[in-house]
């Protein structure tokens, strides 16, 4: 069994599906449109065949977590980028983006290089080696 895909609400659909195509290579297909509900999507590929799935619709409440604080279900989408160096060049760029560097880069005590970024929503990217 896989994961076929992870699925994201956000209230800016262009700006999200934008930000993983320009900082991750991620690549879109064309935009779903339900007019009946009021409902737009984007399915991103990666190089890697992993798909995000961003999701619009009217009526959704924006998430009431603290997007800095933990706090329980899911709570990041880890993406490997190949080396250690490419960890460090990413997360800069997303810094001089002005995206938050929430951690990192660094060595975590599970053997994982690191760092943890925000995306335009808030949600976490673990960006990894």
């Amino acid at each position: 069994m896989q994961i076929e895909h992870i699925a994201i609400w956000t209230h800016d659909l262009e700006r999200l599906r934008a930000f993983y195509e320009t900082y991750f290579g991620a690549s879109a297909g064309a935009k779903y449109h339900n007019p009946d509900h009021q409902f737009e999507s984007y399915f991103l590929s990666f190089a890697s065949g992993a798909r995000l799935e961003l999701m619009q619709m009217a009526g959704v409440p924006a998430s009431r977590d603290d997007k800095r604080a933990q706090f329980t279900g899911y709570i990041h989408l880890a993406l490997a980028t190949g080396s250690t160096e490419a960890v460090d060049v990413l997360t800069e760029r997303l810094r001089a983006g002005g995206y938050p560097v929430l951690d990192g880069p660094r060595w975590t005590g599970d053997g994982y290089y690191e760092s943890v970024v925000q995306d335009p929503d808030g949600n976490r990217i673990e960006i990894t080696v």
